[in-house]
């Protein structure tokens, strides 16, 4: 979630390069005047408020580009995240009024993630303390250092809980969006009938490629099914969650975002969605990922990752095959002894 947010606001900011001045800087019709009556009213505020001067508005610009990709690689997690959760915070607030669900989300998201050990796995410190763990080997000043001490678990404890009540917040959080989602779709009627994705279709707003709008809205059959399926997959979420079920109802939410990116145009929230939907993937996923692109990165790493125990190389030569092994051969098209030991 780390790297998947992280991604898609630099992406976003990228995206909104040429336009920055229009949406948040000096060019923006919400004038500094009009964001500080509105953080009087709402609590809100902003580091893009501070200065109306275009230099400080670059300089915030281009420190919201590194916070975004430096969060998304994992480097200095813990500070960083805190960073970023100010930096979505202020872009956010700057032009609140032209934000979306996608940018609410993030928003939350962020937020959250300030709360969370994201920098554990699939980072930067992660490789950093790898690297030093490798080099402290045997050391034993390093092993004294590493003793357990009363105040380091307490932390360790403490970090703990509160990464597993942000978790936990999170994945709430999608259960929430999700299920008043379906509920409010049962209350439409247009939803009720099968012919709301039909009306969505023919808005110009949600019509980023307009030959497949209508090319899609030729199938009265399939805008129906996709329109109940769609409730149904909103309203049936939170109670999937505990079984096996959750599986298969990931993929199709996975394939109905990715469906709402390409029709109606709208990347970022999809993009945020498909994100948010990773809290409910097991470790095992992660796992099988994480070898899977170690194998894809060095050609033949086996699968599942082998163990660190040397393999003894056979003797060369025409050895007695033993039992099974000639059918092993035969059905696997032969094979490396080491893989097959």
């Amino acid at each position: 979630m780390r790297a998947g947010y992280g991604m898609l606001y630099l992406l976003f900011l990228l995206r909104e390069f040429p336009h920055r001045h229009e949406i948040w800087g000096a060019d923006s019709p919400w004038t500094p005047a009009l964001s500080r009556q509105l953080f009087e009213q709402t609590g809100w505020n902003s580091i893009l408020a501070l200065s109306e001067s275009r230099l400080y508005f670059e300089l915030c610009y281009a420190a919201a580009l590194l916070t975004s990709a430096l969060f998304m690689l994992g480097w200095r997690t813990r500070a960083v995240s805190v960073l970023f959760a100010v930096v979505v915070t202020s872009f956010h607030a700057k032009a609140i009024f032209m934000t979306d669900g996608g940018d609410n989300l993030i928003l939350l998201m962020a937020v959250y993630l300030a709360f969370t050990a994201c920098g554990r796995r699939w980072s930067l410190d992660a490789r950093r303390e790898r690297r030093g763990a490798a080099r402290a080997t045997g050391a034993t000043a390093h092993d004294a250092r590493r003793a357990p001490h009363p105040v380091r678990e307490a932390r360790d404890t403490l970090t703990t809980v509160v990464h597993n009540c942000a978790l936990f917040v999170m994945a709430a959080e999608v259960c929430f969006l999700y299920g008043s989602a379906g509920l409010y779709k049962v209350q439409g009627i247009s939803w009720g009938g099968g012919t709301a994705l039909h009306y969505v279709l023919n808005l110009e707003l949600f019509r980023p490629w307009p030959a497949l709008s209508h090319l899609v809205d030729g199938y009265p059959l399939l805008i129906a099914i996709a329109t109940y399926t769609a409730v149904l997959l909103q309203v049936a979420f939170p109670f999937v969650l505990f079984g096996r079920l959750k599986y298969p109802v990931l993929v199709m939410l996975l394939g109905m975002h990715l469906g709402i990116a390409l029709i109606m145009g709208l990347p970022l929230f999809s993009g945020a969605m498909i994100v948010a939907d990773a809290v409910f993937l097991p470790d095992r996923f992660y796992v099988s990922l994480a070898a899977l692109c170690r194998r894809a990165g060095r050609g033949k790493l086996p699968w599942p990752p082998a163990s660190s125990a040397p393999v003894k190389v056979p003797s060369q030569g025409r050895q007695p095959a033993p039992p099974g092994a000639r059918s092993n051969a035969a059905g696997c098209g032969g094979g490396s002894p080491a893989r097959s030991a």
